[in-house]
């Protein structure tokens, strides 16, 4: 059986864990190192007001006065998926640094597996980390699992799980 801990927004949650910002502010996030800067990644509240990925900081300023705009942190990046590989490691010695953001765990003891996974996820949230996890038969199941989660999906059924499913759900996670 495989696990996924899937952080959405990895960047810009690394950015701005430890910073006391609401749920309701538009973020937005940068990579100052780009020789023209664009947003790589926003938040829920950015996008309800307009925001998009690929705009430049200042259009987004002109959708939302508001916007917060962030710049990555490739110090806080590595301290928050630190954070996540000690989880994944008291879970399971198997475990793979995906991609930014992703954590592929393999497990050959399968019994209480949706509990000790769903306690991880509960515990990175203690640590200011939004995570989601899937678990399924195979690797890039459990991705797709993690990426629909909210915050913990099992598939026991593979064909049953994506037979309701439309075509650019299933294409989504793995366009990266």
């Amino acid at each position: 059986m495989f696990a996924t801990i899937y952080l959405p927004n990895f960047f810009l949650q690394a950015a701005v864990r430890h910073e006391q910002i609401a749920s309701s502010t538009p973020l937005a996030l940068i990579n100052e190192q780009d020789k023209k800067p664009l947003i790589i990644q926003i938040n829920q509240a950015a996008e309800l007001v307009g925001v998009r990925i690929g705009m430049a900081p200042s259009q987004g300023l002109a959708r939302c006065l508001h916007l917060v705009i962030k710049s990555r942190s490739s110090v806080k990046e590595s301290a928050a998926a630190n954070v996540v590989l000690q989880y994944c490691f008291s879970l399971t010695p198997h475990v793979e640094a995906t991609a930014a953001g992703v954590w592929t765990l393999h497990f050959s003891r399968t019994d209480h597996l949706s509990d000790k996974v769903s306690r991880v996820v509960n515990e990175l949230s203690r640590s200011e980390i939004t995570a989601q996890a899937g678990i399924a038969r195979t690797p890039d199941m459990s991705f797709l699992a993690a990426n629909l989660a909210r915050p913990l999906l099992q598939i026991d059924d593979a064909t049953e799980f994506l037979r309701p499913l439309p075509i650019d759900v299933l294409a989504a996670p793995f366009q990266s």
